[in-house]
């Protein structure tokens, strides 16, 4: 791997993880709940850029299984905790 692009990759790690930071602090401090989800929601695709980055840096495919994994996963946490703020129950 070229120096310019482990630079690179250092430095969107460091990012995201500042990003992470701040969404943290929102769900923690927003006031309503459908900002927390958001900051939720908001946490998880950070998380699955993290691991992406981690398979660039590493050269390895078993990253990509485990980001597919977090993508499915944030998705549907996401719907469920629409569905519970708009319904006030997620199984019908």
């Amino acid at each position: 791997m070229s120096p310019v692009l482990s630079a690179a990759i250092t430095f969107a790690l460091v990012m995201l993880g500042l990003a992470l930071l701040l969404a943290f602090a929102q769900l923690l401090r927003g006031p309503s709940a459908q900002d927390r989800v958001l900051a939720f929601d908001l946490m998880s695709v950070l998380g699955l850029l993290a691991v992406l980055l981690l398979s660039i840096r590493y050269g390895s495919s078993l990253y990509l299984e485990a980001a597919l994994l977090m993508a499915l996963l944030g998705f549907v946490s996401s719907g469920a905790l629409a569905k519970f703020l708009l319904r006030g129950e997620v199984i019908e």
